[in-house]
């Protein structure tokens, strides 16, 4: 095979499919080939290749010479990178235009009201989900720190802490300023993490954070099902609920302990 498992990765990371990766390569090492010459280096079916070389071609990183048979020239790799990223940007900010005119016109609307009219036939228990792997969970947060109306009290362990400061900072910031009040409990070993939090929150230490819970308004809980400092980041799991009597009977209970328990900085 023409190519190590590295740079197949590489190119995998960047959109092309196995076939796309293998016939691009051969390409590269043949310079200039037909169809079915790059078939028979890359290993790639022949009734597949023209479908692959055509897909290469509209990607930027294959050019077709019109000659009988046609034959195909690999781009040389910084111009095929060159190429790949003008598209992916052009194909982002295109994307981006059209969601902001979908957010602007009455289509949105339509989807809120199929939305709540969905929710209201949907039983408190229903509202519940696993959020698996830190991207995931990451972005459920964000979206329940967003709907604060009233509080947010967090429990976290000293990396969930971290994470919290580098990924949630901002919008628990602005949130503060709307006026919502937030706890945070949690080993404040890092002076200037203290210091930011201390700005926005009301914060306890906590001397051995071994979990970590999430609760806002009355409505959210998410609470931890595996220790941030044992699995990897994609492996990490919370549970996720969208309940009154889970919050109250659940978040609530656990959080009034640990903060409790927890003690006031010294500075």
């Amino acid at each position: 095979m023409i190519g190590s498992n590295k740079v197949l990765d590489s190119l995998k990371n960047i959109g092309l499919n196995l076939y796309e990766r293998k016939i691009y390569i051969a390409l590269l090492a043949k310079g200039v080939a037909s169809a079915a010459i790059v078939s028979e280096i890359s290993g790639v079916p022949r009734s597949r290749s023209y479908d692959v070389l055509q897909s290469l071609s509209e990607k930027g990183f294959v050019v077709m010479q019109p000659s009988k048979p046609i034959k195909y020239v690999a781009l040389a790799p910084i111009e095929a990178m060159e190429r790949t990223k003008q598209n992916m940007e052009k194909k982002h900010k295109e994307m981006v235009a059209r969601i902001d005119d979908i957010k602007a016109s009455g289509t949105m609307e339509e989807l809120k009201t199929i939305h709540k009219e969905g929710l209201s036939m949907i039983q408190p228990y229903e509202m519940t989900g696993t959020l698996k792997g830190s991207n995931i969970i990451n972005r459920q947060l964000k979206s329940v720190f967003k709907e604060a109306q009233k509080t947010i009290s967090i429990a976290t362990t000293e990396t969930g802490l971290e994470k919290l400061h580098l990924n949630h900072f901002r919008v628990l910031k602005k949130m503060s300023k709307n006026g919502v009040k937030i706890k945070i409990a949690a080993p404040f070993s890092d002076k200037k993490i203290a210091n930011d939090f201390s700005s926005v929150a009301e914060i306890k230490n906590v001397k051995d954070g071994k979990g970590r819970v999430y609760t806002v308004d009355d409505k959210h809980i998410i609470m931890s099902l595996s220790d941030d400092n044992k699995v990897h980041e994609t492996q990490d799991v919370m549970f996720w609920a969208n309940s009154e009597h889970a919050v109250k009977n659940l978040g609530d209970s656990v959080f009034t302990q640990i903060w409790k328990s927890a003690s006031n900085l010294v500075e």
